[in-house]
């Protein structure tokens, strides 16, 4: 059954081709269904006044506001020499703040005859700092006359939605454009089996979409935000359920450890015992790999919690069932250092096929893209021989040359950084479907788990190994302070003194070419400076306030035996101060660092943020972290900073991330920001939604696995799972 059609209706024909345009590059609206499903961000209510104090630093957003006073100023600039340019400086207010707008050249005239003292508007831009105060420059805005018949008309009802918006389409265009076709609304067809809208006593589609666009009251809008959070929630999970039913239905091979095998040897060797939390995903991870159906399992561990070491206990046991293992890593750096330390922990058992190898020993290889000829060649003929037990490289293990004699077992570290594509062609290397074991660093609270990974049994390791030290945090405001900037590069010189070394993260390399394109006019001088580069940094340091010390660079566009050059003369001690980009984020390990400064760490996210503080306080002397930013003490990004420097809680942080950035496109490539095809639901303060709406799908599943007696349901899970995302879940 199709969707209806008047739900199917393009947007062009409905609004014209201009808006149409504008809709469908900017917001990503195709069709009147698209646009009915484009929900409001908030309401306004006549009256009573958007709170100016509480507005976020480069977002778009949308205030009521009343103009306080408004000023003409001339200035000389490089366009107008003379005296001559203009710009008008308008404050408005809402009784709980103040907010500068400005307007230049041209664009002052018609501001400047409407926008008098006392005028009410709406007002929407993005905001920016200019002179340490927020301010929005050329917003658009749209007069609300108290008394006018059309004013009255086009903010009907006593509550006024505002729509995301972009600087090319303000809030209230859109407002108009979803009036036209919010009769067709009708029409829609409800996803929900009847039985559990009645049983959860929810509105229909329709008056849900009547209500969330056109409410009379607060209650409308509850009513109408219940229900939609359900067909967001239950038409996920349905689409979660059904590939976990279709994964139950894969063959695969059991892999059990042999009783005295490598597994056995290898633990043999450690010097100390496992955690209780390493026993435990340990044991969780052989159950499954024992089974005849592909495990799909995700461990998630806290930085340094020891999830290399449960993940290569899985790879030898599959080793001893006759199988082979790989290891895909996102950068060459950790696909080295991964390498480095299996061999090291593995010791003779890593000399398969050697002198001097143990009798149970495998052998261990690595494949990157810059390896020479002759090694490269070796390495395959391992893989595809069966020698080679384990394998360790980055993108390289999936072109289409190498070949292996058995994979039993792939594990993904840093899942967020490979495309679901890679895993699925290295997926497709084994005869049958190989286990699946992806790790990530990043703690992931249980919902998004549900919803992000609903089809991955999770395992979680939550404690630190012993003899972990513990990191301080601290926020460095430069701007405000400068005298903390000071004291940071003190601290440093300290900590060398002590022996130990120190890391320094920039948010950029430097050897970009300025493009004189996007030099900036006078007239933009609201932008914020450029990031801080490594290659400057590094030599500012150097001749500066870490003037005597042995400074040196790393990035990502180093030849790798560069780089690999620099890695190993910081592990070894040589060089005391390392200036890095993120290149450093995962898996280094050099115990003997003390110290991370992360320069311009408002450019970070919280879970990268967390990850780089993961470097230090590896040894048994205490890690510092200073997070250095310009940023002003009120705006969100120091927010931000200040839970980061709160708290060592991976779990904690990445709720608070997520609170903050949306929670991306859960099921499409973009894993956060903006883009989110979750409108109303939000995964943290909606985890019983979540959780009823995956025992909800389940069942529904499992009674209907082609959801047959669905038809509303399949037509949504076809809107939901359009081609690419069907393609992403199939390959998950």
């Amino acid at each position: 059954m199709d969707l209806v059609p008047a739900l199917e209706e393009p947007l062009k024909k409905v609004l014209g081709p201009a808006t149409a345009k504008v809709m469908a590059e900017h917001l990503g609206l195709h069709t009147v269904g698209d646009l009915l499903h484009h929900y409001p961000r908030r309401y306004e209510e006549r009256g009573q006044l958007t709170h100016l104090a509480d507005l976020p630093m480069d977002e778009h957003v949308t205030v009521v506001a009343q103009v306080a006073d408004a000023r003409l100023h001339t200035f000389a600039s490089a366009k107008a020499p003379r005296g001559k340019g203009q710009r008008l400086e308008v404050t408005i207010t809402d009784g709980s703040g103040r907010l500068q707008l400005v307007f230049f050249g041209n664009g002052v005239h018609k501001p400047h005859k409407e926008l008098l003292p006392g005028t009410r508007a709406m007002f929407a831009g993005k905001v920016s700092v200019f002179n340490r105060r927020l301010q929005l420059a050329h917003p658009a805005y749209e007069l609300l006359k108290g008394d006018a018949e059309d004013a009255v008309d086009t903010w009907a009802g006593a509550l006024i939605p505002i729509y995301p918006a972009t600087a090319k389409l303000e809030s209230w265009k859109i407002g108009k454009a979803i009036q036209t076709v919010l009769p067709s609304a009708q029409e829609a067809v409800d996803p929900l089996p009847d039985s559990l809208r009645e049983g959860r006593r929810l509105v229909s589609l329709p008056e849900a979409l009547l209500k969330i666009h056109r409410p009379h009251t607060k209650a409308d809008i509850a009513d109408a935000r219940d229900r939609l959070k359900w067909d967001e929630a239950f038409v996920l999970q349905v689409a979660l359920a059904r590939r976990r039913h279709a994964d139950t239905q894969l063959p695969a091979v059991a892999r059990k450890p042999k009783p005295d095998g490598l597994l056995t040897a290898f633990d043999d060797r450690l010097p100390f015992t496992l955690t209780e939390g390493q026993q435990k995903v340990s044991e969780e991870i052989f159950d499954d790999l024992a089974t005849e159906h592909p495990m799909h399992r995700l461990l998630q561990g806290e930085v340094g919690s020891g999830k290399t070491l449960v993940a290569l206990r899985a790879m030898l046991a599959v080793v001893d069932a006759g199988g082979q293992a790989a290891m895909l890593a996102p950068t060459e750096v950790l696909a080295q250092q991964h390498h480095r330390s299996i061999v090291e922990m593995m010791g003779e058992l890593a000399e398969g096929g050697m002198l001097g190898g143990a009798e149970q020993a495998t052998k261990v290889v690595l494949l990157t893209g810059s390896m020479g000829a002759a090694a490269r060649r070796q390495a395959l003929l391992d893989l595809v021989t069966g020698e080679a037990g384990i394998v360790i490289g980055t993108h390289a293990l999936i072109e289409d040359k190498v070949q292996f004699h058995d994979l039993g077992l792939v594990v993904v570290d840093e899942q967020h950084r490979f495309g679901v594509e890679q895993r699925d062609a290295l997926r497709g290397k084994g005869k049958q479907p190989p286990h699946l074991l992806v790790m990530t660093a990043t703690p992931i609270p249980r919902t998004v788990a549900m919803t992000v990974f609903g089809d991955l049994e999770t395992s979680v390791l939550d404690q630190l190994p012993a003899g972990r030290s513990p990191i301080a945090s601290h926020v460095v405001p430069a701007a405000d302070k400068p005298h903390f900037l000071a004291r940071a590069w003190e601290r440093v010189r300290e900590e060398v003194g002590k022996g130990h070394q120190a890391y320094v993260v920039c948010p950029r390399i430097g050897d970009e070419d300025e493009d004189p394109k996007k030099r900036k006019s006078p007239e933009d001088e609201a932008e914020k400076r450029p990031p801080l580069a490594v290659l400057d940094v590094a030599g500012q340091l150097a001749g500066g306030p870490l003037q005597g010390l042995k400074v040196e660079a790393l990035h990502g566009r180093m030849p790798p035996d560069d780089k690999d050059a620099v890695m190993r003369r910081f592990a070894a001690g040589e060089t005391d101060v390392l200036v890095a980009t993120t290149v450093i984020e995962v898996g280094v390990n050099v115990p003997n660092a003390t110290v991370m400064v992360i320069m311009d760490a408002d450019r970070f996210g919280v879970s990268q943020l967390h990850q780089l503080r993961g470097r230090v306080g590896r040894g048994s002397a205490p890690g510092l972290c200073l997070l250095v930013t310009e940023m002003p003490e009120a705006s969100a990004a120091r927010q931000r900073l200040n839970a980061v420097a709160a708290t060592l809680d991976g779990f904690e942080l990445s709720r608070i991330d997520l609170e903050q950035r949306r929670e991306g496109d859960v099921l499409g490539q973009a894993q956060s920001g903006a883009r989110t095809s979750l409108r109303v639901l939000a995964v943290i303060e909606d985890e019983e939604i979540i959780a009823e709406a995956r025992e909800e799908a389940a069942t529904v599943v499992a009674a209907d696995p082609d959801l047959e007696r669905l038809p509303g349901l399949r037509t949504a899970l076809e809107a939901l799972l359009d081609e690419e995302r069907e393609q992403y879940l199939e390959k998950g």
